[in-house]
C-alpha cells in the first residue's frame, strides 16, 4: 500500500523560511514523479512543483526564485524549500506521486495517482 506523509508545516513571518517533507513508502518513489500541490480557502487547488524520477523539475510561475523542490531517492522522502514566503502562500500543501512529471500539468491535479494528506502552511503578515 503507497503512503505519502508530510511534514514540516507551520506558521511563518513573511519573509521567512519552511521546509516540507514528503515521506513515502510502499511500491512507490525510486521511479514515479512526485512534487507538491496547495490549496487555499475558496480556491482552487494548483500545482506548486515537481520532481521526475531523474531530477527534472518544474514549478509554478508564482514560486519560481523562491521554491525548490528536491528528492532523496536513499530516503524515499521529497522535499519542498520555500523561502521569501508571503501571506498568499498561505495553504494547505499535499504531497503527490504519478508515473510521469507531466501529468502534474493536468488540471486539478487529474494526473495524479497517490495523495498525501496534507500540511498546512500559514503566513503571517
Amino acid at each position: 500500500q503507497v503512503q505519502l506523509v508530510e511534514s514540516g508545516g507551520g506558521l511563518v513571518q513573511a519573509g521567512g523560511s519552511l521546509r516540507l517533507s514528503c515521506a513515502a513508502s510502499g511500491s512507490i518513489f525510486t521511479d514515479d514523479s512526485m512534487g507538491w500541490y496547495r490549496q487555499a480557502p475558496g480556491k482552487q487547488r494548483d500545482m506548486v512543483a515537481a520532481i521526475s524520477s531523474g531530477g527534472t523539475t518544474i514549478r509554478a510561475d508564482s514560486v519560481k526564485g523562491r521554491f525548490t523542490i528536491s528528492r532523496d531517492n536513499v530516503k524515499n522522502t521529497v522535499y519542498l524549500q520555500m523561502n521569501n514566503l508571503k501571506p498568499e502562500d498561505t495553504a494547505v500543501y499535499t504531497c503527490a506521486a504519478a508515473p510521469l512529471l507531466s501529468r502534474f500539468y493536468e488540471e486539478d491535479g487529474m494526473g495524479i495517482d497517490y495523495w498525501g494528506k496534507g500540511t498546512l502552511v500559514t503566513v503571517s503578515s
